[in-house]
């Protein structure tokens, strides 16, 4: 099936030619008049245009977040959760708008947009919604007369900052447990990937008091840098790219507001020798995990991008994927067909063409790939990569620097020490995956490898109710699962006596 692009006849997707910032449940004009265009890297047109705002919109925006703080923050966990779970039918309700709109904006595939993103952007408002309901205060006894009481208070004010990649899932798991914790928020999306969170405004803004969490689109040496910097924020969310993160933790520090990171993107994934010792649906599943790393899949940041393949098997294993790589189809994204759609924009495609160029420098084979293609029709400009692997060793900078795109860097190992040493020598591994029919070899190797998520026998199996928490070289902070709510929030205790006796002075 094949969506009609935003704006077009047959299209779900309205396209107004100016979005403006939605600051305390209104659209408000950038201060100074300044508008950015908004490119479809599937066609290298303009979609529309986008408020490139100023450090006044800012304040706006931090000027409404904090009207709303108070009573947002003092608001019924019973009133949040039903807020949320409105937001998250909302979502529901407009599936395909999102799912076209992101998928336009930024070369996502609409099966992944569609079938994954939007999909979970719901579930993690549901999922808090129901995390908030449960919450609640803890009451431990001093002595007979003297109860500590433990409450969760909200920080206040939080920055959250957006990346290129899948922006509507992103901006859901994030806002939705700040909110759920009684924050109030202000969302600076990638100056390439601003619209599609806009859309997602127009969606919620309706059910989420104004104030609540508010969107400020621009640059992120400016609009960026100033939010990152302000005194006015609590904490500072980021996921993304290593080198964004380093300036954000740079900006922050001065003013000591705690950063909360999310980066890198070399995650492992291992293939042991008795994975193709059958011809079944397991080895089948091995397989394709293979392939989705060399797709879309690229741009997220637990892809596993470095596969390690045990050397009895090498050659037939990464022969199976070559063979399906090369079947992958390149194309406009908002065919359900695409399984790779363009890259974000001219220099996202630039930086990975220099990727694939270093690891050729370096020495690494290009087993297929490893150049742009040219798509016809109203595609010829658009910015396509060819799905690419890269044959090599570990000490590469393709097996260890971002490079989220379609490419796979592969090597071999003996044994599983060897594996595991593979595995875990690198600095951004965010995520791992573990390929055995042996169950004990399994839990070993999953327990031995440095992630923070192993998937074992599958992967990018995805829940709101899973913990994910960063490495120490990826990042501070976690996402999903209800541990989370402990990063948006502070504990108060309040220590009372309900006795009417006096019992005489403190000891000690």
């Amino acid at each position: 099936m094949r969506y009609a692009p935003p704006g077009l006849p047959g299209s779900s997707v309205p396209v107004l030619p100016r979005y403006d910032n939605f600051i305390g449940g209104k659209w408000l004009a950038p201060t100074e008049g300044r508008y950015r265009p908004v490119i479809s890297p599937a066609t290298a047109r303009t979609i529309c245009e986008t408020a490139d705002s100023s450090a006044a919109d800012l304040e706006l925006a931090l000027d409404a977040a904090h009207v709303a703080r108070d009573a947002w923050g003092e608001c019924t966990h019973v009133r949040r959760a039903e807020i949320l779970t409105a937001a998250a039918d909302a979502i529901e309700d407009n599936a395909e708008m999102l799912a076209v709109c992101e998928s336009w904006e930024t070369g996502r595939p609409i099966r992944e947009a569609l079938g994954v993103d939007i999909p979970l952007a719901a579930d993690h408002f549901r999922y808090f919604a129901e995390v908030v309901r449960g919450d609640e205060a803890i009451v431990s006894g001093i002595d007979d007369d003297v109860l500590a009481y433990q409450f969760r208070e909200p920080l206040g004010v939080v920055a959250q900052f957006l990346p290129v990649h899948f922006p509507v899932l992103v901006a859901a798991w994030n806002l939705a447990p700040a909110l759920a914790a009684g924050n109030c928020s202000v969302v600076k999306p990638a100056s390439d990937a601003s619209w599609s969170v806009l859309k997602l405004a127009e969606v919620i803004g309706e059910v989420i008091p104004p104030g609540v969490f508010n969107i400020v689109t621009g640059r992120g040496e400016g609009v960026g840098r100033d939010l990152a910097s302000s005194r006015r924020i609590a904490k500072v969310v980021f996921s993304g790219e290593t080198a964004t993160g380093r300036r954000i933790l740079s900006c922050a520090a001065p003013n000591l507001v705690p950063v909360w990171l999310d980066v890198g993107a070399r995650s492992p994934n291992v293939f042991f020798a008795d994975v193709p010792a059958d011809e079944d649906g397991f080895l089948d599943r091995a397989v394709d995990a293979m392939v989705r790393s060399a797709s879309d899949e690229g741009l997220v940041c637990t892809c596993p991008s470095r596969a390690l393949v045990q050397e009895p098997v090498y050659d037939e294993f990464v022969g199976r994927a070559l063979e399906r790589i090369a079947e992958l189809v390149v194309d406009d994204p908002l065919d359900t067909a695409t399984r790779v759609g363009p890259r974000g924009g001219p220099e996202q495609l630039a930086r990975l063409e220099s990727c694939v160029d270093t690891g050729r420098s370096e020495g690494a084979t290009v087993l297929i790939g490893g150049h742009r293609v040219t798509v016809g029709d109203e595609f010829t400009d658009g910015y396509f990569y060819a799905p690419t692997v890269l044959q090599g060793h570990n000490r590469m900078r393709v097996f260890r620097e971002d490079l989220f795109g379609p490419v796979l860097a592969v090597t071999s190992f003996t044994d599983e020490e060897q594996a595991i040493a593979i595995a875990n020598d690198s600095r951004n591994g965010p995520g791992a995956g573990v390929w055995t029919r042996d169950g004990d070899r399994a839990y070993r190797v999953g327990r031995a490898v440095k992630a923070s998520r192993v998937w074992t026998n599958c992967y990018h199996r995805y829940s709101a109710a899973a913990t994910y928490a960063c490495t120490p070289a990826t990042g501070v902070g976690r996402e999903t699962h209800r541990l989370v709510l402990d990063q948006y929030s502070q504990m108060k205790s309040l220590v009372v006596s309900h006795g009417r006796r006096y019992s005489g002075p403190l000891a000690g």
